[in-house]
């Protein structure tokens, strides 16, 4: 069943449209990346997606019905990077409250504060207030309180954001968890590396615009080229001119080689095998999900931009 449909959404702020036609489908128990740099429409697409904004024009469905905010909003979790929290409140009655605001009863969402609480070893928080905690600590709280009602879609928005290392893997731990029993994971970031390692599919925006859609494996296929890095146990000084493949650069004990069209890894590798040079290894190069957005945005001020980040 898909539990996000997003058809044609558009939204414009004055002069500017932040979000232009843009479409995708969530299946459910689907991790999502919703990529591109600060600027290109992500939240405002996520401001539409929980009810926040409405779209100028186009459609959301929620579980196949369209999407209505009263409703369906208790079905949603959403993290957003600026922290919604109650600077003065005392952290344990903070994350009962907000779940109540979910819908839980009061004993409900003390039960499952404190045991999300016990989880993340933040029992020693309850009394505490937001204004005493770190950024990271400050991160695990909002987190907590984002998916202690157990919502069908989760929206996070730079959800690792001032996490040290062991943190930012213990969430990343338990949005696989959250995935695996069924919930539906929006994940929004302009760091492309972690969108690599955790998501199934993406989309990237740039200028409020989609530019690409599909599984991270799929677009890392589409726009490969056919480059291969050969561990070597010597390399020859001479003697590698063919119409096989070019050298691209050479490292110790490596080289890298961009193999011609109509030609096949194979046949590198009997080339080599055919001079009696030992191979110790034979890599596909994929490109970078950086990588594949710098190329396809390149020569505009949002590339630049997101190079440097």
């Amino acid at each position: 069943m898909n539990i996000l449909e997003v058809k044609e959404v558009r939204k414009t702020f004055a002069t500017q449209t932040a979000v232009d036609k843009v479409s995708f489908t969530l299946g459910q128990g689907s991790i999502f990346g919703l990529l591109g740099p600060n600027g290109a429409g992500k939240t405002t697409l996520i401001r539409m997606i929980t009810g926040i904004f409405y779209p100028d024009s186009g459609s959301i469905f929620f579980q196949e019905r369209p999407f209505a905010a009263l409703k369906d909003s208790i079905h949603i979790g959403y993290m957003p990077e600026e922290r919604g929290l109650y600077k003065r409140m005392k952290i344990g009655e903070q994350a009962i409250y907000l779940a109540q605001l979910k819908g839980m009863s009061r004993s409900e969402a003390t039960r499952k504060v404190r045991e999300w609480f016990a989880r993340f070893e933040m029992q020693s928080w309850w009394n505490k207030k937001v204004e005493d905690l770190s950024k990271g600590m400050g991160q695990k709280l909002q987190f907590v309180t984002t998916v202690l009602h157990q919502p069908r879609l989760i929206i996070l928005d730079e959800p690792f954001s001032g996490l040290d290392p062991v943190n930012a893997n213990l969430i990343k731990e338990e949005i696989y968890s959250l995935a695996h029993q069924g919930a539906t994971i929006i994940f929004s970031t302009h760091r492309m590396e972690q969108v690599e390692e955790i998501c199934d599919h993406i989309i990237l925006m740039n200028q409020g615009r989609k530019i690409l859609d599909g599984t991270v494996a799929g677009v890392k296929q589409e726009f490969k080229e056919n480059e291969f890095r050969i561990g070597l146990d010597s390399i020859p000084s001479s003697g590698l001119d063919t119409d096989l493949f070019e050298v691209v650069e050479r490292q110790d004990g490596h080289l890298v080689v961009k193999i011609a069209g109509g030609h096949r890894p194979n046949d590198v590798l009997r080339f080599f095998i055919d001079r009696g040079i030992g191979i110790t290894s034979f890599t596909e190069i994929l490109p970078s999900l950086n990588e594949i957005f710098i190329k396809l945005v390149e020569g505009t001020s949002t590339a630049r931009q997101f190079h440097s980040l």
